[in-house]
């Protein structure tokens, strides 16, 4: 089985749109026409049972209107998170409405929001999203749209949650995209972070896997894609290659994501 933990998806309206920009601002390919159709038929056809969908609120204003799509996807082979705004008046309304739908998390893209992930505006949304049991996850790392300056980093990741102990954060791109001797170097024994492969296996060496495999152990690593910009197949791969024991696998193709997510599958 597995749970891809890390998919993006847009209403029809839109889909062309976002995909375009963000095809132009990274300059790479993707793997899906960004419609939820297409997505849930690409998912089944390679195999995986489960896609997270991460949509980003980039305005206040969108936050709403992103998280009703998203509560009408969750069904299916589609688990939903939720996304707020750190600069929304209705930021703990709009969190305690999350957690009432049956979304299970929270996405925030510090780049894309416009804040760095330990402002105090981000650090609301971590206590209050440890109070209501919903896990947040973090774009970290380089991102193309911001390349000379990084929201999030490994040194921050460590600094909140440490600070948050009953938040569970997830470091997307295992922590810190093309910073991972950092994500080594900062994060330690922090329980209360988890890190998926989104978009790594075309840029992380299996001799960096394994190291942070050494250091996180198999219960803190989820198989994720970043599915429409990169296919999960991928990142299968890098995993099925890995010498690690069949067991210590599941866990991270599926176990440790069920359990996080709190579903029986």
């Amino acid at each position: 089985m597995y749970i891809d933990f890390h998919i993006h998806a847009y209403a029809d309206e839109i889909a062309d749109r976002a995909v375009k920009k963000l095809k132009d601002t990274a300059s790479c390919e993707a793997y899906t026409n960004g419609r939820i159709d297409d997505t849930r038929q690409k998912l089944k056809a390679w195999g995986v049972d489960y896609g997270v969908l991460l949509p980003v609120a980039t305005k206040p204003t969108q936050q709403t209107t992103i998280n009703n799509w998203a509560i009408a996807q969750n069904h299916g082979n589609i688990i939903s998170f939720g996304t707020v705004h750190p600069d929304s008046e209705e930021l703990d309304s709009e969190l305690e409405r999350i957690a009432g739908s049956g979304l299970h998390g929270i996405k925030l893209h510090p780049a894309y929001q416009g804040h760095f992930m330990f402002e105090p505006c981000m650090q609301r949304i971590y206590e209050k999203c440890g109070e209501l049991g919903l896990p947040v996850i973090l774009h970290m790392g380089y991102d193309p749209i911001s390349t000379m300056i990084s929201h999030a980093m490994p040194c921050d990741l460590a600094e909140m949650a440490e600070k948050y102990p009953d938040c569970k954060f997830i470091g997307a791109h295992m922590g810190g995209m093309m910073n991972w001797e950092r994500v080594l170097h900062y994060i330690k024994d922090t329980s209360n972070i988890y890190f998926d492969t989104a978009y790594c296996a075309n840029f992380m060496s299996d001799e960096m896997f394994m190291e942070m495999f050494r250091a996180y152990g198999e219960d803190r690593i989820l198989f994720g894609s970043d599915l429409p910009w990169s296919d999960p197949r991928d990142e299968i791969n890098m995993i099925d290659r890995m010498p690690i024991s069949d067991s210590a696998k599941d866990k991270i193709f599926y176990k440790n994501a069920a359990e996080l997510l709190k579903i029986d599958i």
